[in-house]
């Protein structure tokens, strides 16, 4: 009987938890698609938003514009992130550690951040255009336009894959590529017949997360885009432009992406399915030492990595302390721009940190309670609510904030304005880190620990949260380290629902250097990135991990 009633608790678990998504996702997202072809205010039904979108050059310019730069910045970030985890993992780097580390803060920081910093350096009248400038006798207009977004996206996104190819390779049999090698397969040949069929699925999830980054990113086409037209950019000024605004268009090209990205994931799926591998480490690929000009060549292609991931960062770290005479640069150094940050950012920096704690402690409840239903109660309902919470893995933020301003924005469900809106966009969005790295620990735990503990006298409940949970936790941790560094770091949901009083640090940092405060800006991207790195840093010493498996 106890069993029974412990069983019906997790039924009614699995509904709460579908409720919660039903309310804040599937309800919201279904507005994208009403308001895509229904006037509210009208009542009639009418697709002239579609037709408006695809019977003009400057919309489907627009399309194939993200296109070109997404899928470019998806081929180059899978060659040099792919091509640094093959040499990581065959030999032996001096700094491995280090490059892990620059390459896990590159990903979680914000994207924009880049975008600023390469704008410090090639801007127009950034140092290294000027040294180019004046060493070449040229006139270089910076890297503004396609090639500055290619060029960002590539060097912000290569670690993504590196992180997910090294850890694929890291499961590699190295019998299979001893094997090849005593044939007489070496080189680029064995590398093209045998590594790559065998780190193919892999290698397609981290390109698919890429191209759905890259798509979905709103700063850096913001930033340097300079009239290069991208799909989020072009939301936001349809949705909150500040000549004019027309919500049905903005919903048909919100539409318009979920179809496209949710067509590419199946692909993906579809293709990564047919060509699935498992494969045993039993005999791990092992790094080995390299000698001439194959160890000089891998090193420095590594360190050129290291550095410009770091340039970012040490960017903005050393203009956080340049004093500034309104948006400019001048001699010395002080906490000036700290104490600017401070006074008249502190609510958002303040804010940050609430939102993102308070989203955090639900992601933990959700996934841990979702992951559990999901493996242990597996049932009609679990496979819907699964599916359902992976989805938002590739709805762009900036259509997820839009869905939720349609569906919350007039009584009795008012919600825009408020810190609610924002924390449920971020438990939205970043919950599938946390039930992926739950489910994966739970499926590693044998349930016969479960039924030791009831044969004792524990009932359900007790047994799942002094045994189960416990032993989830170095499973849940990584997952949650990820959601919480990618909440601190969101823009493109928080800059459709946040209000004065909702402001966070990402969103202070875009508005401060649209506005060319860039002393302020450095500020408070050194106060996030430092964020990172710490919780980091605590979270390997803590643990005693090196690294953490995508």
């Amino acid at each position: 009987m106890k069993k029974r009633r412990f069983l019906n608790g997790w039924t009614l678990i699995t509904a709460a938890c579908f409720l919660f998504f039903l309310f804040f996702f599937l309800y919201p997202i279904s507005r994208i698609f009403i308001n895509s072809v229904y006037n509210f205010e009208t009542g009639a039904f009418s697709m002239k938003s579609f037709v408006k979108f695809f019977t003009k050059r400057y919309y489907t310019n627009t399309v194939w514009n993200s296109l070109k730069v997404t899928s470019l910045a998806t081929l180059s970030t899978a060659f040099f992130g792919g091509t640094l985890a093959y040499l990581a993992r065959t030999i032996r780097l001096r700094g491995k550690r280090v490059l892990d580390i620059v390459m896990l803060i590159s990903v979680l920081s914000p994207p924009f951040i880049g975008a600023y910093s390469w704008i410090v350096l090639l801007g127009r009248a950034g140092v290294v255009t000027e040294f180019i400038n004046k060493l070449f006798g040229i006139q270089f207009e910076g890297i503004y336009g396609f090639s500055g977004i290619l060029l960002v996206f590539t060097i912000k996104l290569s670690p993504l894959v590196y992180l997910y190819v090294s850890g694929a390779l890291k499961n590699l049999d190295n019998s299979l590529n001893e094997a090849s090698e005593s044939m007489g397969c070496r080189g680029v040949r064995k590398i093209v017949t045998v590594i790559l069929p065998l780190i193919l699925p892999t290698l397609l999830a981290s390109a698919l997360l890429v191209f759905m980054r890259a798509l979905a990113d709103f700063g850096t086409p913001m930033l340097i885009g300079e009239g290069y037209r991208t799909l989020p950019v072009l939301i936001y000024n349809s949705f909150i432009g500040e000549v004019s605004q027309d919500h049905s268009f903005a919903a048909a090209i919100s539409v318009i992406i979920v179809a496209f990205t949710t067509a590419i994931f199946l692909l993906q799926r579809w293709v990564a399915g047919r060509v699935n591998i498992e494969m045993s480490s039993m005999n791990p690929l092992e790094p080995k030492k390299a000698t001439g000009i194959r160890n000089v060549l891998a090193h420095a292609y590594a360190y050129v990595f290291i550095l410009l991931e770091l340039l970012p960062i040490i960017v903005v770290t050393f203009n956080s302390f340049q004093n500034t005479q309104g948006s400019m640069f001048v001699e010395g150094f002080s906490l000036t721009s700290y104490v600017k940050a401070f006074n008249s950012m502190g609510s958002s920096i303040a804010n940050t940190y609430m939102y993102s704690i308070a989203a955090l402690f639900i992601i933990l409840v959700i996934g841990i309670l979702v992951s559990y239903s999901s493996v242990r109660r597996p049932s009609v309902l679990t496979a819907v609510l699964d599916t359902t919470t992976m989805f938002p893995y590739i709805i762009p933020g900036s259509v997820l904030g839009i869905s939720m301003l349609l569906a919350f924005n007039k009584p009795p469900l008012t919600l825009s304005g408020t810190a609610m809106i924002i924390i449920a966009a971020y438990v939205i969005r970043r919950l599938p880190y946390t039930i992926r790295s739950s489910s994966a620990i739970l499926r590693q735990i044998s349930p016969s620990v479960e039924e030791a503990s009831q044969s004792l006298g524990a009932n359900g409940a007790e047994t799942f949260v002094k045994v189960t949970v416990p032993m989830m936790i170095s499973g849940v941790l990584p997952g949650a380290l990820m959601s919480w560094m990618s909440i601190i770091s969101e823009l493109s949901a928080s800059i459709m629902l946040y209000v004065g009083t909702t402001k966070t640090m990402t969103i202070s940092i875009y508005t401060e250097v649209i506005r060319g405060n860039f002393g302020v800006a450095s500020a408070l991207s050194t106060i996030l990135i430092l964020s990172t790195i710490v919780v980091l840093l605590t979270f390997f010493k803590l643990t005693g991990r090196s690294e953490i498996e995508l």
